[in-house]
């Protein structure tokens, strides 16, 4: 499946910081961090109010079967610094201590939930 029909989706909770603006920056990415762009986007539930996208690059080609993209090592910072607690955030899961499946970080292929759980 092509690279570029492919979407992740982290949900975290601003923690009252809604006047700052977002960035994203990535430090690596086996897949080279310039075949990965992100959004923010807002979302409505009692569990998350925003969520990162990950969009991929339709450069980098396809995801063959039984592969996979790769470690993708990214911050998400307010541009006036405001603290983020992690332990409330729906895609946050502290007892994750290594690479392990997490349903509650998703996967869309053209917009349609392929893994995971929204909250």
């Amino acid at each position: 499946m092509p690279y570029s029909s492919l979407t992740i989706h982290y949900f975290y909770t601003k923690d009252g910081s809604t006047s700052a603006d977002q960035a994203f920056a990535c430090d690596y990415a086996m897949i080279g961090c310039g075949n990965v762009s992100a959004d923010f986007k807002t979302y409505s539930g009692t569990e998350a109010d925003e969520y990162l996208e990950l969009s991929f690059s339709a450069a980098i080609g396809s995801l063959g079967p039984g592969a996979n993209s790769g470690e993708i090592q990214a911050r998400v910072y307010g541009m006036d610094y405001p603290t983020f607690d992690q332990t409330n955030d729906y895609s946050f899961d502290s007892t994750k201590l290594s690479f392990t499946d997490s349903t509650r970080v998703t996967l869309y292929q053209n917009g349609t939930l392929v893994w995971g759980t929204e909250p």
